[in-house]
């Protein structure tokens, strides 16, 4: 397996980044404080191809590979989760999972647009009594003629406020089916009887929008339902098998900033009389911030692999994703460490690295869900199936 950087990702790591430098870093500190970005971000983004990177080029896209997707997570992280958190939505968690379930029709009206970045996708699946159980999930959708008529709520939805398109899961059978009653939806903005409403007091993540949707008797046209009937609970895992790859792919961003953190600070602070990089105790976590990007990196672009091949990956990618959250939010703790008092203030970004370090551990799977869920692949309780609809092999030329 090789992992050296073609010179096409090269290029696209180089341009992520120097995007990341001149568009975010400057105005983070000040944009966390106030809870929000500049939505002039979301154009620049879209200019550079970063809204569609792995979405084929008929559709709008980039037409690079899903390690590619990783490279530009990765960078965005490296200036904040707010910034990678929308690409995971939008495009790992939507347009992927567009990309994968989607008649003609539907891409060509969704797709299009959204790897454009023409129009903001995003998911809606957790609500307040639902999350990492999600049958037990309360928003509906009943048969009405031409329509579904869709009724409940969603709650920590990213993007809730500024998202044009939303993929949403609700039951059209009865519960009892569990997630065999389960179907999935693309619900727009401009339905009637669709609201949302952003939560505040976060704790991270203070930059970019998160809160609820409800939906009051919406009439989504039949022709907006995304795969068959109770197919929703298929879509929903496939999509968080993007989603994850992108949080793991981030989480190793964040790591990579709290090591340029902490070494430019060793080389800046002396204490009994030489830099505090000197100091054994300090070097330990420094070495534990490169073993975890490291051995996180290697986790993400192994199942990156695999999904270039339209492989199965809910193993490898759930292990990704534990494993670079866990190293991640350890790796933001040790910063803030070496910092000392300074790491507690504002003054230096590892405050801002810790609080936002925590939310990856908790969405898109638990640690103690993904724990569970490699527990029971070791021990032989799970087995992946194969899907009905298979994650898009990359056909592009492998470098």
């Amino acid at each position: 397996m090789n992992f050296e950087f073609s010179d096409e990702q090269k290029m696209l790591r180089q341009t992520a980044r120097d995007f990341v430098d001149k568009e975010i870093m400057p105005y983070m500190a000040e944009w966390d404080e106030k809870g929000s970005f500049d939505p002039a971000i979301w154009k620049k983004l879209a200019d550079l191809g970063l809204m569609g990177v792995c979405v084929p080029e008929e559709y709008g896209g980039s037409g690079m590979d899903y390690n590619s997707l990783a490279i530009v997570c990765e960078e965005l992280e490296r200036g904040d989760t707010t910034f990678r958190t929308a690409v995971s939505v939008h495009t790992g968690l939507n347009s992927m999972t567009l990309m994968q379930w989607a008649n003609e029709d539907q891409k060509q009206k969704y797709l299009v647009p959204q790897a454009k970045g023409e129009k903001i996708g995003a998911f809606g699946l957790t609500e307040p009594g639902a999350g990492s159980d999600v049958a037990a999930m309360s928003t509906t959708a009943k048969k009405d003629g031409d329509y579904y008529i869709l009724n409940g709520q969603k709650t920590w939805i990213s993007l809730c406020d500024v998202a044009d398109n939303f993929l949403v899961f609700a039951y059209t059978d009865s519960k009892d089916k569990k997630h065999k009653g389960i179907s999935a939806f693309i619900v727009e903005r401009t339905m009637e009887g669709f609201s949302s409403k952003g939560i505040k007091g976060k704790l991270g993540i203070r930059a970019g929008n998160t809160g609820e949707i409800f939906f009051d008797n919406i009439k989504v046209p039949k022709e907006n339902l995304l795969g068959e009937e109770g197919e929703g609970f298929k879509i929903a895992m496939s999509a968080l098998d993007n989603g994850r790859f992108t949080v793991a792919a981030g989480a190793c961003g964040l790591i990579q900033a709290c090591i340029e953190a902490s070494v430019n600070y060793c080389h800046e602070r002396e204490t009994f009389g030489k830099p505090i990089g000197k100091h054994q105790l300090v070097q330990q976590m420094i070495a534990k911030m490169e073993a975890g990007y490291q051995m996180s990196r290697l986790l993400v672009y192994r199942a990156g692999e695999l999904k270039n091949k339209g492989v199965r990956n809910t193993r490898e990618t759930s292990l990704a994703k534990w494993q670079a959250c866990d190293f991640a939010n350890q790796a933001a703790d040790d910063a803030v460490q070496i910092h000392g008092a300074y790491g507690y203030s504002s003054e230096y970004p590892v405050e801002r690295y810790l609080r936002n370090s925590k939310a990856p551990v908790i969405y898109e799977g638990t640690r103690e869900i993904h724990t569970l869920m490699q527990a029971d692949y070791v021990l032989g309780y799970r087995k992946d199936k194969k899907l009905n609809k298979m994650l898009p092999a990359w056909s592009g030329e492998d470098k």
